[in-house]
């Protein structure tokens, strides 16, 4: 099982797997900040969902300000399932799922962004992560890849979700509250920078380190 995230305009945050029901809580635990309504489409393979199963992932999804599902599946049971909790649930055979879920990650292998974000925002990509813009404290900002931030990154920026672990975090005013490469987590400085000049953090023997950001 394969659920997306979208914010209420549709917008694209995060492709999550749900291997089993039990793990929500933490799988979700990511989007507890959100101040805005967001989406979820569940995408479900040759598995049956149980209405007890579902019911209480709905609250689940209520609990993370999640206010609209849509469920597509291959099982007739789950669509059924899905129908009598009155949710928006259409049946596809398995190519047209795997196509429509795949589209997904297609569309957002990698992600461009223009404009600032501010405390509670998130945005994550499948691949690169650029932003022409700030990222404010308290925002949030994810990549499997890269993460490029054309501007002040002074929130929290992780790279590497995919588990690359030579993706670096990029920016041109580098003072986070947080940076994460992969698995490797590292707290931003306490004093501001003096200088203003761009700035790339890697990994380099298990640690995150900062160098100053060459463009050639």
């Amino acid at each position: 099982m394969e659920i997306i995230i979208k914010k209420s305009n549709n917008q694209y945050i995060e492709t999550l797997d749900l291997a089993e029901f039990q793990n929500i809580e933490k799988i979700f635990e990511k989007f507890s900040y959100s101040n805005e309504p967001l989406k979820a489409d569940l995408f479900v393979l040759n598995k049956k969902i149980n209405s007890y199963q579902l019911s209480i992932f709905i609250l689940k999804l209520k609990e993370l300000n999640i206010s609209s599902l849509f469920i597509y599946s291959n099982n007739r049971e789950t669509i059924l399932t899905g129908k009598s909790l009155k949710i928006n649930s259409t049946f596809m055979n398995e190519k047209e799922l795997k196509y429509k879920l795949g589209s997904y990650s297609k569309q957002y292998e990698n992600v461009l962004h223009k404009g600032t974000f501010r405390s509670g925002d998130r945005i994550s990509s499948n691949g690169d992560l650029i932003i022409i813009g700030d990222v404010n404290p308290g925002a949030i900002v994810s990549a499997k890849n890269n993460v490029y931030v054309w501007g002040k990154l002074l929130g929290i920026a992780l790279a590497g979700e995919g588990g690359d672990r030579n993706s670096t975090i990029s920016s041109l005013y580098l003072s986070p509250l947080q940076l994460r490469i992969n698995d490797v987590v590292a707290i931003g400085p306490k004093d501001k920078p003096k200088i203003f000049y761009p700035e790339v953090a890697l990994l380099e023997n298990n640690s995150i380190i900062i160098k100053p950001l060459i463009i050639e």
